[in-house]
């Protein structure tokens, strides 16, 4: 399996090929690959990258909406004293192969430091690019908001994406006012009878 190279923010990765005797690696999950791990792993540990911040700015056309009408999910965008927190995952090579396949909506592999509670070590992170063809970048919160309230794709609502991730970050005892913002305001437009996802 080769890896994709990172054309953002963090490390550039190798272009190497991966063998059966390769030593397991971190992978930072900070969207559904905390709350939604679907593949094997060795180990999970609550994790932190500095000078990243998660947006819902990357279009969903295979998961969470459809090519004619996408649903948002998150990325990681480049900011100077930023943190983020979410998990990671101690994995074997191979299961890059179902990552990749899951994550191919514009992600991209990217090294990264990671920070846990008793010290620090080399992962490897997905993050979608501003130029991938899927992004769709920031937009008011209200909009952003209505967007994912009547998204959804092959693996559900937008809506059970976002509010998985907020509990999941509390779960975390992570402060995300990005994500919090967006629960409350789509929380608020179903309250007030906004049509939502089929």
């Amino acid at each position: 399996m080769q890896a994709r190279l990172c054309s953002i923010g963090g490390a550039l990765l190798s272009e190497v090929r991966f063998g059966a005797d390769a030593a397991p690696v971190w992978v930072f999950g900070y969207g559904s690959l905390i709350w939604r791990p679907d593949f094997p792993f060795a180990e999970r540990k609550r994790a932190r990258i500095d000078g990243w911040v998660r947006r819902f700015w990357q279009g969903s056309h295979d998961h969470r909406g459809t090519p004619d009408a996408p649903g948002r999910v998150v990325t990681l965008i480049p900011q100077a004293n930023a943190r983020c927190v979410g998990i990671a995952y101690l994995i074997e090579h191979d299961v890059f192969d179902h990552l990749d396949h899951r994550e191919k909506n514009g992600y991209e592999r990217c090294g990264v430091t990671l920070e846990f509670g008793d010290g620090r070590t080399d992962g490897v992170m997905y993050v979608a690019p501003h130029d991938n063809h899927a992004f769709l970048g920031d937009a008011p919160l209200d909009a952003i908001a209505r967007q994912i309230l009547v998204s959804r794709g092959p693996s559900g609502a937008n809506v059970e994406y976002l509010y998985e991730l907020a509990r999941a970050l509390r779960d975390l005892d992570a402060d995300d006012r990005h994500v919090f913002e967006l629960e409350a305001r789509v929380k608020s437009l179903e309250l007030d009878g906004h049509p939502t996802a089929a």
